[in-house]
């Protein structure tokens, strides 16, 4: 065969090559650390991937960017394997490509179904419809996983809020509270959040940034006693 007949390679040959690799590290005779994880034994790696590849983007390493999204593929491709093994109600990485695929399709019947979404916002705003139809959600506060960071936890119910059309009221008033306790510090956090959105300011990537800044001081400040 010469080079101007060879094939071109398919985008995603080195994927199946990774989940070979997972297959080999997880069947007998493999790595026995591999063999012994679980869902619940990996779920502390899965969101230091998750942070770290937040880190590479807002740090604009691209080549870190690049290693990191394939840690969290990792992630996702040893969960399937692990499911695969279910002796019961099993399913593998081809369900949960075929499972993203299919919500893909149908959450964008403007590119597939010849609906109409001239805007991103018409885009999100069908996108919400359907995916409420879908899950039977009969709240607005249905759906936010509730263990995500407490900054962004806020912002994404005060979102789905305003989204549904409630009037939640919050107290942008920042003021030292008296008398300082959990619940004194709880609303004032509250009310932090509030005013970000209201000046279109992600809380969470704020409070990144200015801990960046903060460790910056702190490494110049032992730089310059040690």
């Amino acid at each position: 065969m010469t080079p101007e007949t060879e094939p071109i390679p398919r985008k995603g040959e080195r994927f199946l090559e990774l989940v070979e690799v997972m297959d080999r590290l997880r069947s007998p005779g493999g790595c026995p650390w591999d063999a012994e994880q679980t869902h619940a034994s990996l779920v502390r790696y899965l969101l230091e991937e998750a942070y770290e590849t937040a880190e590479a983007i807002e740090d604009g390493d691209d080549a870190a960017l690049r290693e990191e999204l394939g840690d969290v593929l990792l992630q996702v491709v040893f969960h399937a394997r692990i499911a695969q093994e279910r002796p019961e109600e099993a399913w593998d990485i081809d369900d949960v490509a075929a499972g993203i695929v299919d919500k893909l399709v149908r959450r964008h019947p403007h590119v597939f179904a010849g609906a109409r979404a001239d805007t991103a916002v018409d885009v999100e705003a069908n996108w919400e419809a359907l995916k409420a139809a879908e899950k039977g959600r009969t709240s607005a506060a249905d759906g936010v996983p509730m263990a995500q960071p407490a900054l962004a936890l806020v912002s994404a119910l005060l979102g789905r809020s305003a989204k549904a059309g409630l009037d939640v009221r919050v107290d942008t008033a920042i003021e030292v509270p008296v008398i300082v306790d959990e619940a004194a510090i709880g609303r004032l956090l509250l009310a932090v959040v509030a005013l970000a959105r209201e000046a279109h300011v992600d809380a969470e990537a704020a409070l990144r940034a200015a801990s960046r800044e903060l460790r910056a001081e702190i490494v110049d400040l032992q730089s310059s006693n040690g």
